[in-house]
């Protein structure tokens, strides 16, 4: 199946999503892709709406493969075996590293400007993007909202590989994904329109 837009797919992960109707929740769109899909799973459930900034850390050679990613509040998650693999020197990561942190606190600012991050602590947090190639942002994103006190975490994505969706099973409290696929490709295959 695939999607017309990003809008749509949050429509049909909203249907998805239906028994979280009533409760405590916030959604929270992991920018830029992520935020059209989760604008239309937050009206539907009636739930809260924020921005989380979450960057990979690519591999300055191979940079669609991530050995980590950061985010806001000095989130930091690296994955040692994908470092080890390919090698790479800890000056390149840390060069990775400042361009990406950098990148989080602009887009921190554009999305969100001076207004603080929707409180998570003791609530249901629903991390929601355009979809997931390996799974470390979402890992990244959903290790950060459970940092922040997020009782319930539950990661919602319109289609993902099922290698990276049993990764995220041990920082997850609960997967959604409408199209798990053997062999991905890239996200953005699976969409008829993805400005």
């Amino acid at each position: 199946m695939r999607f017309v837009d990003r809008t749509e797919a949050g429509r049909l992960l909203a249907r998805r999503l239906e028994h979280l109707r009533g409760r405590d929740v916030v959604v929270l769109g992991l920018a830029p892709g992520g935020m059209p899909a989760a604008r239309e799973v937050a009206r539907h459930l009636g739930a809260a709406l924020d921005v989380l900034v979450v960057r990979a850390l690519g591999v300055p050679w191979q940079p669609e493969l991530a050995f980590g990613a950061v985010g806001e509040q000095g989130m930091r998650v690296l994955d040692d075996d994908v470092i080890r693999h390919v090698a790479l020197a800890a000056e390149d990561q840390r060069a990775v590293e400042r361009a990406e942190r950098a990148e989080v606190a602009r887009l921190t600012r554009r999305y969100r400007g001076e207004r603080a991050p929707e409180p998570v602590a003791g609530r249901t947090v629903v991390v929601t993007d355009e979809g997931m190639a390996d799974g470390v942002t979402a890992s990244a994103a959903c290790r950060a909202v459970r940092a922040r006190g997020a009782v319930h975490v539950l990661l919602a994505v319109p289609v993902a590989p099922e290698r990276a969706l049993a990764r995220l099973c041990p920082v997850a409290d609960q997967v959604v994904c409408l199209q798990p696929l053997r062999h991905l490709g890239s996200v953005g295959a699976w969409y008829r329109s993805f400005p």
